[in-house]
């Protein structure tokens, strides 16, 4: 016969919900982590037990633990399925945070509909809009279904309620911060009330097979809000990213426990709704019929999928004696470099000029292996000479000059070959570009002036 214990030890009065930091007195932020609001009452004894109980479900071999229960489902949006890992898994609890207004509502409700019309139950927990607000977007872009349901709760009681009546196979929550608890003191969104919310939400969805997506809120630096300890407590999180003047959105995830978390989906946010974009490209790439100078195509790798992208440069003669170096969708101190490299390695004399460096389409470059693309772009606007066309440049840079390799060369070259593009000017490197496909033109070069007089003289 099992016997109980117990043992009682003595523990710090406060504690922060988001590190864990402990203190003897109360104080408004936290010593540790520097988050304000976050240090709670813990008690003055924390219980261990340790008594054995009667097992009710015996633990099983891994080889006989049917797997076939958690397949994945397809959500009906591609880009989404593509994040996930294949779709949505039976129980998981999925979190999608992104800033106001990136379009995170109308992407879960497109998926809502399209999952509902595969004679599915979903439920649709709004807590920041009406009912009669949701039905009005649904209509605007086509997500309206016969087995979608709406519910617009900001009490947990009932909004569990709904989901014990309705017995749904997916359930929207929009957002968590908005839903609070009778039984647990504190305002909608505040750290008690986040933690309660999420964890009823995860044994309700767990206990019966449900998967769940909760629409999560960011802070100013874009993290995400509420305790850390709702990362830890779902499957999955994803960030939803945008620029507010763009229609591109990008969605990466953060954490998955069933699928990769280094692939990005793409989707274009318009008046008629969201819609997954395949083939992203040609929203970072001018058309011109002409060729101009100061233009240059590259490659990025966002996750493990390639993109194409334009940048281009503009230089003009300073009135001032400090020039003016502007840049958009670039590292500004990134730009600074290789404008001084240019000046200093390469010979190109850019002390007096006021330089404009920019992407097309509002894509943010942040990958060192565009320095190449943002260098020629340069030495061409300056030489008033423009680059081959069908042309793609990439590597980075360093301060001495060279070229140095990158990640994906091969991989970059067959997106660019699949796209039209006929020449690349690459780095250099021990393995080599790989298979080349056929009628398409490699140059690898090791310093920046050999790509400069390859292509421009």
């Amino acid at each position: 016969m099992a016997t109980k214990t117990s043992r009682t030890s003595k523990a710090p009065a406060y504690k922060c919900a988001e590190c864990g930091w402990t203190t003897v007195k109360w104080v408004g932020r936290c010593g540790e982590c520097q988050a304000w609001g976050t240090v709670e009452e813990t008690g003055a004894a924390v219980a261990r037990t340790t008594a054995a109980t009667t097992v009710l479900e015996p633990a099983r071999r891994i080889a006989e633990v049917d797997a076939t229960t958690a397949a994945f489902l397809p959500t009906g949006v591609d880009e989404l399925d593509r994040v996930l890992g294949g779709g949505l898994v039976p129980g998981a609890v999925i979190l999608l945070a992104g800033e106001p207004g990136v379009g995170k509502s109308t992407l879960l409700l497109d998926v809502a509909a399209k999952f509902a019309r595969t004679a599915q139950d979903v439920l649709y927990v709004t807590g920041e809009e009406s009912a009669a607000q949701v039905k009005l977007r649904a209509e605007r872009i086509d997500a309206v279904a016969e087995s979608l349901y709406l519910s617009a709760e900001t009490d947990l009681g009932q909004a569990l309620g709904q989901v014990e009546k309705i017995e749904p196979r997916l359930l929207i929550v929009d957002s968590v911060q908005t839903l609070s608890s009778a039984d647990v003191d504190g305002s909608a969104g505040g750290v008690s009330q986040v933690r309660e919310v999420a964890a009823s939400i995860i044994a309700a969805a767990k206990r019966r097979n449900m998967t769940t997506l909760l629409v999560g809120h960011v802070t100013k630096d874009g993290s995400i809000a509420g305790p850390r300890l709702l990362e830890h407590l779902v499957d999955v999180v994803c960030q939803f990213e945008g620029e507010r003047h763009s229609r591109l959105r990008l969605l990466r995830a953060v954490k998955n426990r069933y699928g990769p978390t280094d692939d990005v989906g793409c989707f274009d946010l318009n008046e008629d709704g969201i819609q997954g974009l395949a083939d992203p490209s040609g929203l970072f790439v001018s058309r011109t019929k002409e060729p101009v100078s100061g233009t240059c195509i590259t490659v990025t790798m966002e996750g493990r999928r390639p993109l194409l992208a334009e940048v281009q440069s503009l230089l003009a003669e300073s009135p001032n004696s400090q020039p003016r170096r502007a840049t958009s969708g670039l590292d500004s101190s990134r730009v600074s470099m290789l404008l001084a490299v240019l000046q200093q390695r390469a010979g190109t004399l850019l002390h007096k000029d006021d330089s404009y460096v920019a992407t097309v389409g509002g894509v943010k470059l942040s990958e060192p292996a565009t320095d190449l693309a943002v260098a020629l772009a340069v030495a061409s606007a300056k030489a008033r000479k423009p680059l081959p066309i069908r042309l793609i440049a990439f590597g980075e840079v360093g301060l001495a000059g060279e070229v140095r390799p990158v990640p994906g060369i091969n991989q970059r070259i067959q997106e660019a070959h699949r796209l039209g593009f006929t020449h690349a000017v690459v780095p250099a490197s021990h393995a080599g570009p790989g298979p080349i496909p056929a009628g398409f033109s490699v140059r690898e070069v090791e310093h920046l002036t050999e790509a400069l007089s390859l292509l421009i003289g």
